[in-house]
């Protein structure tokens, strides 16, 4: 099990979930944030400082949303598992299923 970002950290990417991240398992794409599931372990840091709740636990994602569980791990599949954000820094790309995703507008 792992934690997954949703559709509200699209062209959102707030990163105050990357800080409180111990083991830098967080990571920078062109429209949104991605979790590296086999870095996570699942302490759930990440999910209370998120301003948007984009931030789930695998089995309480919305099921509307249910597909960003998969676009998480599909972020890794060339990336692979680099063993921290921080030193690989923001890519300029995304999952699949976030190219499909009409631009959001966010209220500040």
């Amino acid at each position: 099990m792992t934690y997954t970002i949703a559709l509200p950290c699209v062209d959102l990417k707030d990163k105050g979930c990357i800080e409180e991240c111990p083991v830098d398992c967080i990571y920078e794409g062109g429209r949104m944030l991605y979790i590296q599931p086999d870095e996570c372990v699942d302490c759930g840091a990440c999910e209370p400082v998120c301003p948007v709740e984009a931030i789930f636990y695998e089995d309480d994602v919305p099921e509307e949303w249910k597909e960003y569980t998969a676009a998480n791990a599909e972020f890794f599949v060339e990336l692979g598992s680099p063993g921290g954000a921080a030193k690989l820094g923001a890519q300029d790309f995304d999952a699949p299923l976030i190219i499909t995703v009409p631009p959001q507008v966010h209220e500040h």
